[in-house]
């Protein structure tokens, strides 16, 4: 009966005429209720083909086929419903959180904040030396007294704000920071040279942050400029112009000769507009550290962007765990300012440690309040429960994560020895997963794992993959640091099948042993009811109170177990370092000699 009221649910058949919608089963009682008529009926017509029901007997879609037609009526399956299309949820930029509170009649519009990527040699530097020295303020040329890491440009009446970081790397060490201060990347690329591995890499740095893409096609002016070539090369991973039918702005330029900079500009301005950047400058102020320094004359220096509301002098502000008053600023031509509104750069004084790049500032009421918040953030440092602290992503809790998060994108940053290697493992790759989880390839390159590369992991909350590369110094500290999950392997097949198991939540950590400690066995003494116990000297390490332990006699493993007791004379003790003796029993295990070695470790995560 449950399940005849559940078939009834599940076709929701509606007698349309002589046509009616039936499930794949259905019983006798509510075909005849679909149908309309008794169900003596429909058992006579069961008979005339038989076939011997009951009222609660249940006929397959076949049988109710054949007795509908000779009762008159089309039988059809019920419709599919359309499946529901559900949008993956992305996180909204910094500028976007700052402003989501904020009254929209206090929002006004503000300048774009540009970051220039590329390959190595294509230009980036030249491009932005030739913007600077062609488009600096009306008013203040000449004025330039230093480098603050960021500088404004005219354009008609409108100014655009250009980060003076080139190079995806200081990009994504910012991002890894939660810092968000681009609204759109230039991308430079050479006429001459075309889509190289670090053009690439700033590619899918620049998705990664969904900021919208530029293409600055860079030195047409050379004889072997090659503009069609790498126009195919940029359609190739994915950069199709607009001439050619995409949605990707390409301007040729040359940053040497100043032709195109101009057209390069009003296209910044054009994909900008769209985006309707706003900020609500009659607030305080709220934005990112774009770098800092110690000048010797005049202390800690901090270049701050801001990304909404107005910086005043005087103005107090909190980064991090610190907090200062600003006693002056200086804008990007060295000349002194009281006060910067939103996107605007500026280089301050006042505090008493140098920020790090990608920090977030917030100017505050009253320093008391500044007091209790850099005490707030100190305490939570302290008892290492920081909010901006990231946890994080492992392969063998990705599939947990999901049901936590409801993120289902496994983002991988895959780098192998040789092409002829990288090119079946991302094939592979990015054939797993299903319509539910999927598998998105960040970024793929040849070579050693570097310390971009572990950026943008962080950046992206992704995991490093590895074929037959190593992580190099500089990486290698990113992750420890940032605790991030880097997979080496030397097996295709073994690479392919630990990613689709963390897919399917079959993935189990793997562990290897620790040797932490040895003693040598130098007398057994009997202990009452326990039996044996090994009087030892530690000769390496340290010995460990209920750490793991294997007794090993010449070349042979006797037993593995745990440490039951650790004593030193005649007290209990938590670990007896080298050089020391002590008396110790391994569990389950009483047939000691001297000469027996006792191993203490420690089983280890190693993925």
């Amino acid at each position: 009966m449950a399940n005849s009221a559940q078939n009834t649910k599940t076709a929701e058949a509606v007698n349309n005429g002589k046509t009616i919608e039936v499930p794949q089963i259905i019983t006798v009682r509510d075909l005849a209720k679909l149908m309309s008529v008794s169900p003596i009926e429909i058992i006579k017509e069961l008979m005339n083909n038989g076939i011997m029901a009951n009222i609660n007997q249940q006929i397959d879609f076949d049988t109710v086929t054949i007795i509908g037609e000779e009762m008159g009526f089309e039988v059809v399956q019920p419709t599919a419903p359309e499946p529901e299309v559900v949008e993956e949820e992305k996180e909204l930029p910094l500028h976007k959180r700052l402003i989501a509170d904020e009254d929209p009649a206090n929002l006004q519009l503000r300048p774009p904040v540009v970051t220039v990527l590329g390959h190595v040699d294509h230009g980036k530097t030249t491009l932005l030396d030739s913007v600077r020295q062609t488009h600096v303020v009306q008013g203040e040329a000449g004025g330039i007294t230093q480098h603050i890491g960021a500088y404004q440009v005219a354009v008609g009446d409108k100014m655009i704000t250009f980060l003076d970081t080139p190079g995806h790397a200081a990009f994504t060490a910012m991002r890894a920071r939660g810092a968000q201060a681009t609204d759109l990347a230039i991308l430079v690329v050479a006429a001459d040279d075309g889509v190289m591995p670090q053009t690439r890499e700033a590619i899918e740095h620049a998705r990664a942050a969904q900021v919208p893409i530029v293409v600055a096609l860079n030195k047409i002016d050379k004889n072997n400029a090659n503009p069609d070539k790498v126009k195919q090369e940029l359609a190739d991973v994915g950069l199709v112009p607009e001439e050619w039918g995409g949605d990707t702005i390409l301007v040729s330029i040359s940053a040497v000769k100043n032709q195109g900079i101009d057209e390069l500009l009003e296209n910044i301005l054009l994909v900008t507009d769209v985006a309707d950047l706003k900020a609500n400058p009659n607030r305080l102020a709220q934005g990112t550290v774009i770098e800092g320094e110690v000048d010797k004359r005049r202390g800690v220096f901090a270049t701050l962007l801001v990304q909404n509301g107005t910086l005043k002098v005087g103005d107090t502000i909190v980064i991090g765990t610190q907090s200062g008053r600003i006693r002056a600023m200086f804008s990007d031509t060295g000349k002194r300012v009281k006060k910067a509104a939103p996107s605007v750069p500026v280089s301050v004084l006042g505090l008493s440690e140098v920020p790090e790049a990608g920090q977030f500032f917030e100017a505050v009421a009253t320093e008391k309040m500044a007091r209790q918040m850099v005490d707030e953030r100190q305490d939570q440092e302290d008892r290492g429960t920081q909010a901006t602290v990231r946890r994080p992503v492992s392969l063998e809790d990705f599939f947990n994560q999901v049901q936590e998060s409801g993120d289902k994108t496994l983002r991988l940053v895959v780098k192998a020895d040789v092409q002829g290697s990288l090119e079946p493992i991302s094939n592979s790759l990015k054939e797993l997963g299903d319509d539910h989880l999927k598998v998105r390839i960040l970024l793929e390159g040849t070579g050693d794992i570097t310390e971009s590369d572990v950026n943008l992991a962080v950046a992206s909350e992704a995991i490093v993959i590895g074929f037959n590369v190593i992580v190099d110094p500089a990486a290698h500290r990113v992750v420890e640091a940032e605790n991030v999950d880097v997979r080496l392997y030397t097996v295709i097949y073994k690479l392919i099948d630990d990613v689709e198991k963390a897919l399917k939540g079959l993935l189990e950590p793997e562990y290897a042993d620790k040797v932490i400690g040895r003693a040598v066995v130098r007398a057994v003494f009997k202990l009452g009811r326990k039996g044996r116990v090994a009087g030892c000297y530690v000769q390496e390490g340290q010995i460990t109170r209920n750490a793991l332990a294997r007794v090993i006699r010449g070349n042979e493993t006797l037993h593995e177990s745990k440490i039951g007791s650790l004593k030193r004379f005649a007290e209990d003790v938590r670990e007896v370092a080298t050089g020391f003796e002590c008396g110790m029993d391994v569990e389950g295990f009483n047939n000691y000699e001297e000469g027996d070695v006792i191993e203490a470790f420690v089983k280890e995560r190693i993925n």
